[in-house]
């Protein structure tokens, strides 16, 4: 006895007809909130920083986010700095929102490196507390480029 077989019908839908692929379409490798995370912190110029733009970040840094007010201004600028850093850099199998997690929380003790395989120079960071917060500094000023080597 055998089944009868039903024709197979091709679905010709697009990514924006089916929800799942449309919400996986706007994945981005610099999340806005991820970006808003940093924004609370944002006086020290963590959330500029995070978008790869490392000028305004050790300007934010040095003068509060500009006495506050470019800090509370970057609430609307969050979104497009967002878009400009995901055309900036390239995706790849490292995940740029993690390994600025990693780096802001466990960054001292070289998680970030870790992660990107970085080994030698990760356990490095963690016998020295990060060269001393020098490495520390200089991971803040260069993780997006280093992220994008990797990929």
């Amino acid at each position: 006895m055998t089944t009868p077989s039903l024709p197979l019908e091709t679905d010709q839908r697009t990514l924006q007809e089916v929800p799942i692929l449309r919400s996986l379409e706007s994945v981005t490798n610099h999340s806005t909130l991820v970006g808003y995370l940093f924004w609370i912190i944002g006086f020290t110029g963590a959330h500029r920083f995070f978008f790869g733009k490392p000028l305004t970040g050790a300007l934010w840094f040095f003068t509060g986010g500009l006495l506050l007010v470019g800090w509370l201004i970057d609430i609307v600028l969050i979104p497009s700095m967002a878009e400009e850093a995901d055309r900036r850099y390239p995706d790849g199998p490292y995940d740029y929102n993690l390994a600025w997690l990693l780096l802001i929380f466990t960054g001292i003790f070289g998680g970030h490196r870790f992660y990107l395989g970085k080994y030698v120079t990760a356990v490095v960071y963690l016998l020295s507390g990060g060269l001393f917060g020098v490495g520390y500094v200089y991971d803040i000023l260069t993780l997006n480029e280093q992220i994008a080597e990797q990929q």
